[in-house]
């Protein structure tokens, strides 16, 4: 890695925030860890593992170790981790000061949860009530304007697919708005934190000789929201959206730690004028294509100067090394290396009419490809939408897809296909991606969750568990429980003060999830929600007795199919203590990066825990002897 050659010449590495490139079964306590941040050349790390993390309760990681957030109501990760990657900077530079550094800083910002503190979004209300046929409108007009897009550009007009905003009803309006607001809120707050790291290395002397590379975007916009966007978006990425109804009642507390909030989809087409389609959709470059903002004020002397050549985020990593005069290794710990597929960037930084550096390159994303080559773009968009990436449906032919054409030189934003003018240059384009594919190991082509190869599992073949206090920080796959009936019992020493109380166990957190715990009162409490769709609470009618005591959960799934609901039923050494039902259950996970925790809840809070109870509500008082689950 680029931490890793940048490490051996001398540098100190720091990786802060979001990583994603661990894959599920590698990120529990028990490793391995050589794809975590300091197994590939971070000497630092502080931050989380999954793909996003709610912002106010965030899924903590420092090194390899589970750890909870700091304390105080006012905490948000953007500001935490920019606070982070400050004192590290700060202390290298007192100890080493002749010593380089590279950071690595990747906020779980603007991707969803939409979390920010309120008086952020106090600033934009009303400012997105012309809707999103409107905004696309006015953004292409500003691009125009500032020249950051050629003045031939066409608008490209919004798909079939993606609802006029004028055919949602005023309520709906009114909720879209409102995420709206809350999304370019979480941007502002974004970029001040930024700024905040930018003003540390001016104030440190360090800033014009630091490379500094700003890569603003998620691939494209997000349009996971639905179309309707959501207040709760993990229930409704899985198909249990919830309703207007409901969103309305809730309209004040967007944004804030107990929603989980996504913008409509209408909204990320909007976001990436001019250009068709949105995240996930790589045939195009609506998913694709992101502003850079480059600073080297020591090196570069056109400040506010504006380049077009293409390049990717491959380009990055050989750009770094051009810039501080290394050779890409030929081994590393004696293994041979690959060539990197990028080039580097450097040139078009000193000359703004440098030649386009980077001439072919293959993008795919759940079966949605495409190839550039020298100006030309050929794209294929497979038959998945964002907004039902997390639905279960069978797989789809790619066959069936239909190839597009673009010549980017003259057509900036792939508003006009050549398909049928120029059959000869799809073939050659096509035939490109195909030997591109077969290089670089995509094929075969699979859909999102159309898995041809089962993925590697903790659980193995096992249906039963015991776990020991301590045991946190575990991947919701390790305990594979949506869409069947289960049992979970606890064995607890209490003493007979009555002071036993925090979480026995936990898995998932504020978005949906369960809990089973003791109150402040040492009475047993399990909760369930099922994102906005349900919550019960089961609480036994009195504190524990003295001793040795085991508490059982048992959830009887109705069946015939996915995402059903089913009976929970509360015990205690075998005696019913509460039950209830509930309508539906996830279909495939609680969250993105939440875990299965046992003796503190180590994420956002899967249970409404007891006011001014401490950060992850621990379990003190008493032991926790093991819990033990069973998958029916």
């Amino acid at each position: 890695t680029i931490a890793q050659m940048l490490r051996e010449k001398g540098y100190n590495t720091a990786a802060f925030g979001k990583w994603h490139l661990a894959p599920a079964w590698e990120t529990s306590p028990s490793g391995p860890f050589k794809r975590w941040p300091t197994g590939l050349g971070f000497e630092k790390f502080y931050g989380f593992l999954g793909g996003e993390t709610d912002q106010f309760d965030p899924t903590l990681y420092e090194g390899t170790t589970p750890i909870l957030r700091s304390g105080g109501d006012d905490y948000h990760l953007s500001e935490d981790l920019v606070d982070q990657a400050i004192r590290w900077m700060h202390v290298q530079h007192s100890v080493t000061p002749d010593k380089p550094f590279f950071m690595y800083l990747a906020t779980g910002a603007t991707h969803a949860p939409l979390q920010v503190p309120r008086e952020w979004i106090e600033r934009y209300q009303g400012q997105f009530n012309q809707g999103w046929d409107v905004m696309r409108e006015e953004i292409f007009a500003r691009q125009k304007k500032l020249g950051v897009i050629p003045a031939d550009a066409r608008l490209t007009p919004r798909p079939a697919e993606l609802p006029a905003w004028d055919s949602m009803s005023k309520d709906e309006q009114r909720v879209a708005s409102r995420l709206m607001e809350t999304y370019a809120a979480f941007l502002a707050h974004t970029d001040a934190q930024v700024g905040r790291l930018v003003q540390a290395l001016k104030d440190n002397g360090q800033y014009d000789n630091t490379l500094f590379f700003y890569i603003v975007g998620d691939n494209g916009s997000s349009a996971e929201g639905g179309l309707k966007g959501s207040i709760n978006y993990m229930g409704a990425l899985q198909g249990l959206q919830e309703s207007t109804t409901t969103q309305l009642q809730r309209l004040d507390d967007i944004g804030n730690a107990s929603t989980y909030a996504q913008y409509p989809a209408g909204w990320a087409w909007a976001l990436t004028a001019p250009f068709q389609w949105v995240k996930q959709i790589a045939s195009h470059l609506g998913g694709t294509r992101n502003p850079l903002v480059v600073t080297w004020p020591d090196r570069i002397e056109d400040h506010g100067g504006l380049r077009s050549q293409f390049s990717h985020v491959n380009d990055i990593a050989p750009t770094i090394l051009a810039a501080v005069g290394l050779e890409m290794p030929e081994t590393v710990d004696g293994v041979k290396q690959l060539p990197m597929d990028g080039s580097s960037m450097l040139p078009s930084f000193l000359d703004g009419a440098a030649p386009e550096h980077h001439t072919m390159q293959y993008f795919e994303v759940h079966g949605h490809r495409a190839i550039y080559n020298d100006g030309w773009m050929a794209s294929a968009r497979h038959d998945r939408l964002p907004w039902t990436v997390g639905l279960r449906r069978g797989p789809t032919p790619f066959e069936d897809d239909v190839w597009e054409l673009y010549n980017l030189e003259e057509d900036y934003s792939q508003a006009h296909d050549l398909a049928r003018e120029n059959p000869a240059k799809l073939r050659e384009m096509k035939a490109l991606f195909n030997r591109e594919a077969e290089r670089v190991g995509i094929l075969p082509l699979r859909s999102s969750l159309d898995s041809k190869t089962p993925m590697p599992s903790l659980a193995g073949q096992r249906n039963k568990f015991t776990y020991y206090p301590g045991a946190v920080g575990i991947p919701e796959g390790a305990l594979n429980i949506p869409n069947r009936s289960w049992s979970l019992s606890a064995e607890l020493s209490v003493p007979a003060d009555h002071t036993a109380h925090g979480v026995i166990a936990t898995m998932g957190g504020t978005a949906a999830g369960w809990s089973l715990y003791l109150d402040a009162q040492s009475r047993p409490v399990f909760e369930y929600k099922v994102f906005e769709l349900g919550h019960i609470k089961l609480v036994g009618p009195k504190a524990l007795a003295p001793g040795r005591q085991v508490l059982q959960v048992d959830f009887q799934y109705d069946g015939g199919g996915y995402a059903k609901g089913g009976q929970f039923t509360l015990r205690q050494a075998g005696n019913v203590l509460a039950e209830d039902r509930v309508s539906a259950s996830p279909p495939a996970y609680f969250s993105i990066d939440e875990t299965f925790d046992v003796g503190e809840d180590t994420g956002s809070p899967a249970g409404q825990y007891p006011s001014g109870a401490p950060q992850g509500y621990p379990f003190t008082g008493g032991k926790i002897q093991r819990v033990e689950i069973e998958l029916q």
